[in-house]
C-alpha cells in the first residue's frame, strides 16, 4: 500500500494511490551502470607506491557520485506518495522532513492530464488538479494518468451528487 491506514479517516477508502512512475529512476540506473563500468577501469590503471592511495580515490569518488545521483533520487522516488481517497488528495513526499498536502475533494475544480511523447512511450504523464487558489497542483509521472483521471473524475461526480437516499 502506498499510504499508511493510520492516515485514512474512520470509512475512507482509497481511490487511486501511485508513486511517481519508474521513469524517475532511468537516469540514475544509468549514472550507476556508467560509474560502476568506469571505476571499475580506473581501478585497474594504478600501479607503484600510490596505487593504493589512487584505488582508495577513486572508490571514494565513485561511492559519493553513486550517494548523491542514485541513492538520493530512488529515496526521493520512494518516499513520494500520491494517494485519491474518497473524501481527498493526500500527497507525501520527503526523505528527512516530511511534507503532506491534504486537498478535499469538494474543493477541486477540475483535473486533467498533460502527456509527452517520452510520457506516451513510458506509460505516464502529468495530472493537473485545479482547486479553488489560483495555483494548481501538478502531478508529474503519474503510472496510467489517463486511468487516473477517470477514475478521479468519477470519484468527483459521485461526491458532487446529492445522496439519493433523503
Amino acid at each position: 500500500m502506498v499510504i499508511s491506514s493510520k492516515l485514512l479517516d474512520d470509512g475512507e477508502t482509497v481511490v487511486v494511490g501511485t508513486r511517481t512512475h519508474v521513469k524517475a529512476l532511468v537516469v540514475p540506473v544509468v549514472v550507476l551502470l556508467v560509474v560502476a563500468g568506469l571505476a571499475g577501469y580506473l581501478l585497474t590503471l594504478p600501479d607503484g607506491d600510490r596505487a593504493g592511495t589512487w584505488r582508495l580515490v577513486i572508490g571514494v569518488v565513485a561511492l559519493l557520485v553513486v550517494l548523491w545521483f542514485v541513492l538520493l533520487p530512488f529515496l526521493r522516488w520512494f518516499s513520494t506518495s500520491y494517494v485519491f481517497t474518497d473524501r481527498r488528495l493526500i500527497t507525501r513526499t520527503g526523505l528527512l522532513t516530511r511534507t503532506g498536502h491534504d486537498i478535499q475533494l469538494n474543493r477541486i475544480s477540475d483535473i486533467s492530464y498533460e502527456k509527452s511523447l517520452l510520457d506516451r512511450l513510458f506509460g505516464c504523464g502529468t495530472l493537473v488538479i485545479s482547486d479553488a487558489s489560483e495555483m494548481g497542483i501538478r502531478l508529474a509521472d503519474i503510472p496510467r494518468v489517463e486511468e487516473t483521471q477517470l477514475a478521479v473524475s468519477r470519484q468527483l461526480y459521485r461526491s458532487s451528487r446529492p445522496d439519493d437516499d433523503a
